[in-house]
């Protein structure tokens, strides 16, 4: 199994759509084959450090995940994400 985290800098133009966002990504949970669990959420702690948003999802396996990347229902989510982050950082690993 592949978890794939990746944090969000939201443009300050669109911290407003946050709640929107994570609502996006929801809305590919169940609807990818080979996904086993998708989480999100907002960060609470507005930190130095923090990020603003998060995405933790599971694959069964590296295909899955790699077949996610090009998934019609994830596209226009991954568009979105590229059009109001600043940054974002990812880390891959097997579980």
């Amino acid at each position: 199994m592949i978890r794939h985290i990746v944090l969000f800098k939201i443009k300050d133009e669109y911290k407003d759509e946050i709640p929107q966002l994570v609502r996006n990504f929801y809305g590919m949970k169940g609807k990818i084959e080979g996904m086993l669990d998708l989480e999100a959420g907002q960060d609470v702690l507005h930190s130095e450090r923090s990020y603003d948003l998060a995405l933790i999802t599971v694959f069964d396996g590296m295909e899955s995940f790699q077949a996610y990347q090009t998934h019609p229902v994830h596209l226009p989510v991954k568009k979105r994400m590229h059009e109001v982050r600043s940054a974002s950082v990812a880390c891959d690993f097997e579980i």
